[in-house]
């Protein structure tokens, strides 16, 4: 985890992560979330509606954002203040995705950042991509 004080960040500055989704990343979020639509579900019905299997949750990949600013950028002393998201292709289990941040903007006022965000897919395919501001607390 990354500890970056306001003081510390600069337009500019970057973060990255890989993670693989897994069935019981899925499952859990099916757990969490109590969202039940067959195409997160079940692999002949997601097939049956022109994919190539279940499709894992926008909002389950979408928490990777989260992790982006909660653990890499800034880390710590993070406070996510929004986060707008959008999909532009299926996320399947076995997928390798790549998170990837960039600080665009500082706001000592507010003290927080705002995060140019995407996330790739192994084939270097975008998936999705967000705009972020965090807060960022001071340390004690």
């Amino acid at each position: 985890m990354n500890h970056y004080t306001l003081k510390d960040i600069r337009p500019g500055m970057e973060e990255s992560f890989e993670v693989t989704i897994t069935e019981e990343m899925l499952d859990a979020f099916t757990f969490m979330s109590g969202d039940i639509y067959p195409m997160h579900l079940d692999g002949r019905y997601a097939k049956e509606n022109g994919y190539k299997d279940r499709i894992v949750y926008g909002m389950c990949t979408a928490s990777l954002y989260s992790t982006l600013a909660g653990v890499y950028l800034p880390g710590e002393r993070c406070l996510l203040r929004e986060c707008n998201v959008r999909w532009s292709l299926p996320v399947y289990i076995g997928d390798r995705l790549f998170v990837h941040g960039k600080v665009t903007e500082i706001d000592e006022r507010f003290r927080s950042i705002v995060i140019k965000a995407e996330i790739k897919n192994q084939d270097g395919k975008k998936v999705s991509h967000a705009r972020i501001v965090a807060g960022i607390q001071e340390g004690k």
